[in-house]
């Protein structure tokens, strides 16, 4: 049996016993925890999934495996197809290399991770979430860490330099675009609806963090700012439009 060529161990893994029945629900007996955990790529290697994102550093620049050295990549855009065997089955001709791109992106950038949670919760419209993390960085940051000010104001370069405007926009996250023109516009207190006051005290979010860069003059790689995007959706964000809510 193969065995990942970063750690020498077999290609399985232990799934925690408390989320193993909805983990492996398709699984008959349900006895045992262990399950594949099987990436191979293009030139033969085999890898566990962690394990080669481990190596996203050392395989982006060349796009050559970090075990046999052989080319993984010779399309443009760049492409890392390999076949995945993990609990749910076997997934064949899984392109892999926009997680390595994210992990490398990262790796090299420690501070965006954060960021990229946050425009996560921006385009799942998890208010809450965004609140709690900019909290968290604020009481207790660490070395290197953006502001909470900054991070409002991230642009992400994997993602055409979106910010999380953009993002809740164009995922139509109409709760979390409300909150981050509280957290970082210039629009007065006055011009938000009771209710997104109301809940913006109730989460505890102040509006110190509004001074600096209006969110709503960022633009992207097109060169479009949220009110550009929203233009573009029909009359998901009409009402707003109207108001001149998202003018910079």
């Amino acid at each position: 049996m193969s065995t990942c060529k970063v750690c020498e161990q077999d290609l399985t893994i232990e799934l925690d016993p408390e989320d193993f029945d909805e983990a492996t629900s398709s699984f008959a007996g349900g006895s045992s925890t262990t399950v594949p955990d099987d990436l191979q790529l293009s030139c033969g290697c085999h890898f566990h999934w962690q394990c080669l994102l481990d190596e996203s550093p050392k395989i982006f620049p060349t796009l050559t495996c970090p075990s046999c050295n052989n080319r993984l990549s010779t399309s443009q855009p760049p492409q890392v197809l390999t076949r995945y065997h993990n609990e749910g089955g076997v997934q064949d001709n899984l392109d892999i290399f926009p997680l390595i791109e994210e992990e490398a992106y990262l790796s090299a950038n420690l501070s965006a991770r954060p960021a990229r949670a946050y425009l996560t919760m921006c385009a799942e419209g998890d208010v809450g979430g965004i609140v709690e993390l900019l909290q968290a960085i604020e009481e207790d940051p660490d070395e290197g860490d953006m502001s909470p000010a900054e991070l409002l104001r991230y642009q992400d370069a994997l993602d055409g330099n979106n910010s999380g405007l953009h993002v809740a926009i164009e995922k139509n996250q109409q709760e979390a675009v409300w909150l981050l023109l509280w957290l970082a516009s210039e629009l007065p207190s006055s011009a938000f609806p009771d209710e997104v006051s109301r809940a913006a005290n109730v989460m505890g979010a102040g509006r110190e963090t509004a001074r600096g860069p209006d969110l709503r003059g960022l633009r992207d790689e097109e060169g479009k700012n949220a009110e550009d995007v929203a233009r573009t959706m029909g009359s998901t964000w009409a009402g707003l439009l109207g108001a001149g809510v998202l003018e910079p």
